[in-house]
């Protein structure tokens, strides 16, 4: 298979981060610096902070990202995602991404939010942010918090869509489809659930098993006999061939099981996701956009920003000049750019960067801020409910 002349950007490991206060290092002072974060918009009293995430905040949940300390890129050198073009163009690259996609859903189904995703949820309920934007399409977000806005931006796994007729199916009805087309490659997914190979988030375990696990329950088989394996076309189009390009109706042929032949020109069904090479969606980038246009902070968490898509949202928000916070392990994109001009004796109001897992940060960090809204609450005499009036009471508490 020709190699694509697009390049994967930043697979390479990134500078060492400056850590912002300098005192910032542990878990007790990355608090202080983060209560003094949100003291800024906490004042205009009303949540006015974006969180922008990547696949590092789902690391605790079981899945593998892509730049991190035991990231894709780094224990795997020969990996690459398949390219939306790709995938559109070859028949073949499609059998080879179901079969991979069939074999991981299993796992990723099973994947649930971890305390980083539901910490955000209670800053949400704090009245501390308005609403996440995710680069991850595990669903981990509007799973943990769905009352606080989730915008999408890479998608969704959730769901297939038609690249012809935009129609979505579930992804748990695809792949029962999947399984009915392929039985050999159904006893063999069973068999290999038996051994609990996918069980094991040890790499070198996998491995062991002659199993490579990808971000996005994508499951590497070498030598495995892709070319055999077959996908259901989309039921939309099929009933109802849609008109082309050229302005001809579409053909739209299965074979005798109902999987998607060659021949046809349209009822491709494809992940719900926007692929390497694959624009993202016009309404969700304006949705971002606007997100970031209304907010008064950013605290980016999880993610290298290596994705120009995500860089360019916290780029936005330092030209803009509202404060960025950033946890993450390992270092992120051009973010000394984010930082510049900073006061040196800012304690956090200004920017925040520590280099600290989510799932240990972000839970002590919520603990921290309901004891301090509790304490500030008795001292007024106040029966307050945290959840219902948070945003006032850290108003005062931080007045």
């Amino acid at each position: 298979m020709r190699k694509p002349s697009m390049r994967i950007p930043y697979t390479d490991v990134l500078a060492s981060p400056t850590i912002i206060p300098k005192t910032a290092t542990t878990i007790s002072e990355a608090i202080v610096a983060l209560q003094e974060f949100f003291r800024v918009p906490l004042a205009k009293g009303s949540p006015s902070t974006v969180v922008l995430t990547g696949a590092g905040i789902s690391v605790a949940s079981g899945l593998a990202d892509y730049r991190g300390p035991k990231g894709t890129y780094r224990v795997n050198k020969t990996y690459r995602p398949i390219y939306y073009n790709e995938f559109i163009q070859s028949h073949e690259a499609r059998k080879r991404y179901w079969a991979r996609s069939f074999l991981g859903w299993t796992t990723l189904l099973k994947g649930k939010p971890n305390a980083g995703h539901y910490a955000v949820k209670h800053l949400g309920d704090l009245g501390l942010v308005q609403s996440v934007i995710t680069q991850n399409v595990d669903s981990f977000h509007p799973k943990a918090h769905p009352q606080l806005t989730t915008i999408e931006l890479h998608g969704y796994l959730r769901s297939c869509v038609c690249t012809s007729c935009h129609e979505e199916i579930p992804r748990d009805s695809f792949q029962h489809e999947l399984a009915r087309l392929n039985p050999a490659w159904a006893a063999f997914l069973q068999a290999i659930l038996a051994t609990r190979a996918l069980d094991t988030e040890n790499p070198d375990e996998r491995r062991a098993k002659g199993l490579r696990t990808n971000p996005d329950g994508d499951v590497d088989l070498p030598d495995a006999p892709y070319t055999t394996f077959r996908y259901p076309a989309c039921p939309t189009c099929l009933t109802a061939p849609p008109i082309i390009a050229d302005g001809t109706r579409a053909t739209v042929e299965v074979d005798s099981d109902g999987a998607w032949k060659w021949t046809s020109t349209a009822g491709i069904l494809k992940p719900a996701v926007t692929m390497f090479g694959e624009n993202i969606r016009p309404p969700i980038k304006q949705a971002a956009e606007q997100a970031l246009e209304n907010a008064e902070s950013l605290l980016v968490l999880g993610t290298s920003l290596a994705t120009y898509s995500a860089w360019r949202l916290a780029k936005k928000a330092k030209n803009r000049g509202i404060p960025i916070a950033i946890v993450n392990l390992g270092g992120v994109r051009g973010e000394d750019a984010f930082f510049a001009g900073l006061d040196p004796s800012q304690r956090g109001s200004q920017g925040v960067r520590v280099e600290l897992s989510t799932d240990d940060l972000l839970p002590a960090l919520v603990e921290q801020l309901r004891q301090s809204s509790s304490t500030n609450a008795s001292h007024d005499n106040h029966d307050h409910n945290v959840e219902q009036h948070g945003a006032s009471v850290f108003k005062d508490m931080m007045s």
